[in-house]
């Protein structure tokens, strides 16, 4: 099977690629390597794929529809699948640069849909969604099922349409379409802007970790490969015909059916970095969210879903990975 990865330098993106790969997947890699955060973390990711001889790469922003068509062009053909990671990330970010989302999240989503439906030989493509679709939602857990038409941040509203456009190429088009909410995926290699490793980096050089919400918050935290098994699994199946449309679209959340108080990660990383954390506390943040739980019964049931790792011990796991990539 032949594999496209938009966002392959990513967080998630690059290691769907190395699990692809183990299996003997040729997997094509896309990727911006924009600066929202260190860019060196994404090169050294990407160098590590580039050891693999059925891996290839092109530097390419997924909204300039020329480069996408003129690039992609030369390996269309051969493309099974896509699964489709790149986007701009961060709820407080987007409140802040608006417009990246628009390019990334909406313009750049529309450019894959297009692409995609070009493509005759294509089987699927698997496209990251995000937990933050529930917004104002306080029913728990979150199931696919609930209404999602309160989101609370810009970010969560690309997410949202990027279902529905997704929705709609299906259905005109009757490309297999598949969307993933990703509930606070941690790990190696995980993003910098993300809690756990900011808490790691801070804890670590003696500086404060600042805790929203004065510490009342719940997530639903995920570990990266129990994530990318979903990714796989969804990509394996595509979607049969379904809904009043027949669209063969689908959603699914990709959680560890876990909603865990923040403070009890702060405390595991404190143990795993034989340090104690100096805390200030402070107030709910704009877009942000009290507590996310992931109903994962639908993704059980029809991709064999079953996370295995709890935070327990994919907080040491972190640890131990940072401490090596930095050398601390």
């Amino acid at each position: 099977m032949s594999t496209l990865i938009t966002g392959a330098a990513g967080f998630i993106g690059s290691h769907v690629a190395h699990r692809l790969l183990a299996r003997g997947d040729t997997v094509v890699g896309i990727d911006n390597l924009n600066s929202y955060y260190d860019v060196r973390l994404k090169e050294a990711r990407l160098a590590r794929l580039l050891e693999h001889p059925n891996f290839s790469f092109h530097k390419l922003d997924i909204s300039d529809r020329e480069g996408i068509n003129g690039t992609l062009a030369k390996v269309g053909k051969d493309i099974d699948g896509v699964v489709h990671l790149a986007a701009q990330a961060g709820v407080r970010h987007s409140i802040e640069h608006p417009f990246d989302y628009i390019s990334a999240n909406i313009v750049g989503h529309l450019v894959m849909l297009e692409w995609c439906r070009h493509q005759p030989g294509l089987k699927h493509m698997v496209y990251a969604s995000s937990s933050s679709v529930y917004g104002g939602n306080t029913t728990l857990p979150f199931s696919v099922e609930d209404r999602v038409d309160h989101p609370i941040s810009l970010y969560a509203a690309t997410k949202k349409a990027d279902e529905l456009m997704s929705h709609t190429y299906a259905h005109l088009y009757r490309i297999p379409l598949t969307g993933m909410r990703f509930f606070t995926v941690y790990g190696p290699w995980g993003r910098p802007d993300m809690a756990l490793f900011k808490f790691c980096k801070s804890i670590l050089e003696g500086q404060p970790i600042t805790i929203y919400n004065n510490g009342e918050m719940w997530r639903d935290f995920t570990y990266v490969d129990d994530i990318v098994t979903g990714v796989v699994a969804a990509l394996d199946r595509p979607p049969a015909p379904q809904g009043p449309t027949g669209a063969p679209h689908t959603v699914f959340n990709i959680g560890n059916h876990r909603s865990e108080p923040l403070m009890k990660l702060v405390g595991l990383l404190e143990t795993a970095l034989g340090k104690e954390a100096i805390k200030i506390y402070d107030g709910m943040q704009p877009g942000d969210v009290q507590q996310t739980y992931a109903d994962i019964e639908a993704t059980r049931d029809l991709l064999g879903y079953e996370p295995t790792t709890p935070i327990d011990i994919g907080v040491p796991k972190f640890v131990e990975w940072y401490r090596g990539h930095y050398g601390v």
